[in-house]
C-alpha cells in the first residue's frame, strides 16, 4: 500500500515550487514560512463561505510590500498556508502532477494577495525559472 504525501512531504514540494516562481513574484512576498495543515481552520472557511473544507487548497496571509518595515514584529507576518487534504483531493481527482498542483496554489495564493489578474497569474504559471 502506498502511503499519501505527508505535511512535510507538502511543505517540501512547496519549498521547491516555491524556487521556480519568478524573482519579481517571489520578492513580493519577502520572507515567507510555509504552514502545511490537513485543513482550513473554521474561520477561515466562515471567512471565504466555503460549503466544505476541500474547497480552499491554500491561502496566503501578510502584510503588503513594504509595509512589513513599519510593523513592530515582522517576524512570521507572511504565510502561506497550503491544506494537504484538499490538494490531494485535487491531484486524486486532475490526475495532474503534485508538484505543479503545489506551484499553481503558491502562484494564485500569491497573486491574489497582492492583487494580480487572473491573466497575470496564468502568465507567471506558463514560466520557469
Amino acid at each position: 500500500m502506498i502511503e499519501p504525501p505527508t505535511l512535510d512531504d507538502i511543505e517540501r514540494l512547496a519549498r521547491e515550487a516555491f524556487a521556480t516562481i519568478p524573482d519579481e513574484l517571489r520578492a513580493q512576498t519577502g520572507d515567507v514560512t510555509f504552514l502545511v495543515t490537513d485543513f482550513a481552520e473554521d474561520d477561515v472557511l466562515d471567512q471565504f463561505e466555503a460549503e466544505s473544507p476541500f474547497e480552499i487548497l491554500g491561502l496566503y496571509a501578510g502584510i503588503p510590500f513594504g509595509e512589513a518595515e513599519s510593523m513592530a514584529s515582522p517576524a512570521d507576518l507572511n504565510r502561506i498556508f497550503l491544506y494537504r487534504r484538499p490538494i490531494l483531493d485535487y491531484w486524486c481527482e486532475s490526475g495532474e502532477d503534485l508538484q505543479s498542483i503545489v506551484r499553481h496554489v503558491l502562484i494564485h495564493e500569491i497573486g491574489h494577495h497582492f492583487g494580480f489578474s487572473d491573466d497575470d497569474m496564468e502568465a507567471i504559471e506558463a514560466t520557469a525559472d
